[in-house]
């Protein structure tokens, strides 16, 4: 059990109107008392005492003492926090006092892996607090809410649920088989259970995997021969001149980067030099670095040169992204309106590139609004619990016993319950017996 004290600055690390120090543990409300000298050892949780910092008599601040008791706080333990005017040295010297009357500096993330520790959150939901104060636009912050709210505990419970029923039901047919208030499955019964569990949790993956995409922003490669517009492109989807346009072919001879926002989209876009057949060493190293972002790239922009006939360059480029996720772009649709997708990046006219962005990620888009898992690790552990549960039915289907799929049955359920922090052995065997009739 954690006992000792917490101590740190909760605002950030600048000048500002007001800032907050956090203490968290037993001796929290004790230190704040001494720091203002009044007893705050009866004061009631959520209340608000106005003091005067002093250090050897001589006043510090004046400031204003919150305090949250336990186990009704953030940590779940007595919290304080000190509202004092802003500025770096008078929040430091309040910090140092706090330090000096007995609680230690806070680890980062201390706070919220205490409120973890002493149950008032899941691991989904202290995530969510992460990504809360990360999140850079509406709909990552809508995401992160939702996780606080406990949106992924919620999502996965059902799943939990079936599978402690077929694997309690397991276990106490072989375990107790006198005991006769237990429904005895078969694998006729187990196969199909199985098969609806596994299409609900690949639909779980698959939609939690659309959302990230949204979430983190799709690599965009913007490739093209030289001189086509490439480079007028990204200036226009980013509003500014990042790269240098001129009439000159091959001005850009490195990669230029920069991340846009398009009606909910963010594209992390990547300018390349321009791929065709050259004797220039220095140009062979950009188009070398042009095919290495083609490459890991998520969406690939082809831009092509509506006013001209199609070169061999360009039909070699088309041949080269055939099967990648792309979008054809003909560009100077001012001089001549060729294609699907046509565009003026000189006048920044965008409208059916922008159109095409978003049909293209519609479904994606979708996902990234609604309850999911919301990061790598969680997908990553729902991806175990699925290739768990395909081997119990892969397992099924050869004739199987039921009694030799269980540990595969567990390792879903163990992987499930890890992403919101709960699982354990003893956990499993907990939930199997308290199914148990009273007094059995």
């Amino acid at each position: 059990m954690v006992t000792d004290t917490i101590a740190a600055i909760a605002t950030a690390n600048a000048m500002g109107a007001v800032s907050v120090i956090r203490i968290s543990g037993e001796d929290a409300v004790d230190i704040a008392g001494k720091l203002i000298e009044k007893d705050l050892s009866q004061a009631a949780g959520y209340t608000i005492h106005y003091g005067t910092v002093k250090e050897n008599g001589e006043p510090v601040d004046e400031v204003l003492v919150s305090v949250f008791r336990a186990p009704k706080s953030y940590t779940g333990e007595n919290v304080i926090e000190i509202s004092c005017h802003g500025g770096l040295y008078i929040t430091r010297r309040i910090l140092s006092l706090i330090l000096g009357s007995g609680a230690r500096m806070a680890r980062p993330g201390e706070f919220t892996e205490r409120a973890f520790l002493n149950g008032k959150m899941d691991l989904a939901q202290a995530e969510g607090v992460d990504d809360l104060i990360r999140a850079k636009d509406a709909m990552n912050a809508r995401s992160a809410v939702h996780s606080l709210k406990g949106s992924v505990a919620r999502l996965l419970e059902p799943l939990e649920e079936d599978l402690t029923q077929i694997i309690s039901n397991i276990e106490v047919n072989i375990d107790y088989p006198e005991y006769d208030d237990v429904h005895v499955l078969s694998e006729e019964e187990v196969l199909p259970k199985s098969k609806a569990w596994l299409t609900q949790i690949h639909q779980i993956i698959e939609t939690a995997q659309q959302a990230v995409t949204i979430r983190e922003g799709i690599d965009t490669v913007i490739l093209g021969r030289p001189n086509v517009g490439k480079s007028s492109l990204l200036n226009a989807l980013l509003e500014e001149d990042k790269a240098i346009v001129t009439e000159i072919a091959g001005t850009t001879r490195d990669l230029v980067e920069g991340t846009v926002r398009i009606g909910g989209i963010t594209l992390n876009l990547i300018d390349t030099a321009g791929v065709h057949a050259t004797e220039d060493t220095i140009e062979k190293m950009g188009i070398d670095r042009s095919i290495q972002a083609m490459e890991k790239a998520q969406l690939i922009i082809v831009v092509l040169d509506g006013s001209e006939e199609m070169t061999e360059d360009d039909r070699k480029l088309l041949a080269m992204t055939e099967n990648k996720n792309r979008i054809v772009v003909y560009n100077k649709a001012d001089q001549k309106k060729t294609g699907d997708v046509s565009i003026s990046a000189k006048n920044r006219q965008l409208d059916e590139l922008i159109q095409a962005i978003q049909e293209k990620y519609e479904k994606e888009l979708s996902a990234a609004d609604t309850d999911t898992l919301n990061n790598e690790r969680q997908i990553g552990l729902a991806i175990q619990a699925e290739k768990s549960m395909q081997d119990v039915v892969d397992s099924l289907k050869q004739g199987v016993e039921l009694d030799l799929v269980t540990i595969d049955l567990e390792n879903a359920w163990f992987a499930l319950r890890e992403i919101t922090g709960k699982s354990g052995k003893e956990d499993l065997l907990d939930e199997i017996f308290s199914r148990f009739c009273l007094g059995k």
